[in-house]
Order: structure tokens, then C-alpha cells, then sequence
């Protein structure tokens, strides 16, 4: 019995949408306290993604606790990290978790000001 509810599990994860998935990490993220959680559906606009989460942490330990949370969204939706090669020092700032079809921006408040994404972005369709 528990396999079968298993595996009725699996096919809702692989009928969601990846804009559903998005809006889903959005939520996750909320729930743990990230704040002004903006999805964007960049996806007309660039070939190597289609949606962006961004979100505001509010330190370092913040953004790993929300970090864990994406990564176990990720392993039960049978989805993966893309590991990006960083030139810089991985910094408190802006941490980036690239999904292939979806990336998680994670910014303090000053680098959220200061990169202005949803600016830089802006005819990516806001949905949430």
C-alpha cells in the first residue's frame, strides 16, 4: 500500500508545471521567513531559464535554513542543482541556487537594493 501511494506521489511531482514548481519554492520560502518573495517568468526574455524567485534573508544562518529547505523541495520533485562555478568568494550577500528552469536568488537587503533584479528584469511577468 505505501508504494503505491508512493508512486501516485511521483506522477503529481512530474505532472506539475515548472512554473507551478516556482511558485511552490516561492511559498516554501515565505513559510521560512523570507521576505518580499517575488517570482518573475523571465522565460521570453533569455534561453537559459524561465523563472526567477527572488527573496530578501536577513543573515547568514537565514539563508542556509532557506537553502536546506529549497534543496529538499528539489530531492522530493526529482529536480536538481545545477552547480555554478563561482570567480568571487562565496559571500553572504546573494547566494544563487540555479534549478536549470528555475533560479533562487537569495540577497540581503542592501545586495536586493543594490542589483535591483526585479528593475534589471522588468518585462518578466510578475506572479507573485
Amino acid at each position: 500500500m505505501e508504494s503505491e501511494t508512493f508512486r501516485q506521489d511521483i506522477r503529481l511531482n512530474q505532472m506539475k508545471t515548472e512554473k507551478e514548481k516556482a511558485l511552490e519554492i516561492a511559498r516554501l520560502i515565505e513559510d521560512g521567513k523570507g521576505s518580499d518573495v517575488v517570482v518573475l517568468d523571465v522565460s521570453k526574455l533569455n534561453s537559459w531559464t524561465d523563472y526567477f524567485v527572488i527573496a530578501t534573508v536577513n543573515s547568514s544562518t537565514h539563508w542556509k535554513g532557506l537553502y536546506k529547505l529549497v534543496k529538499d523541495y528539489i530531492k522530493d520533485n526529482d529536480m536538481e542543482i545545477h552547480i555554478t562555478n563561482r570567480k568571487t568568494p562565496d559571500g553572504d550577500d546573494w547566494n544563487l541556487i540555479d534549478i536549470g528552469t528555475v533560479v533562487v536568488h537569495l540577497m540581503t537587503q542592501d545586495a536586493r537594493s543594490f542589483y535591483d533584479l526585479e528593475k534589471l528584469w522588468y518585462r518578466g511577468e510578475k506572479l507573485l
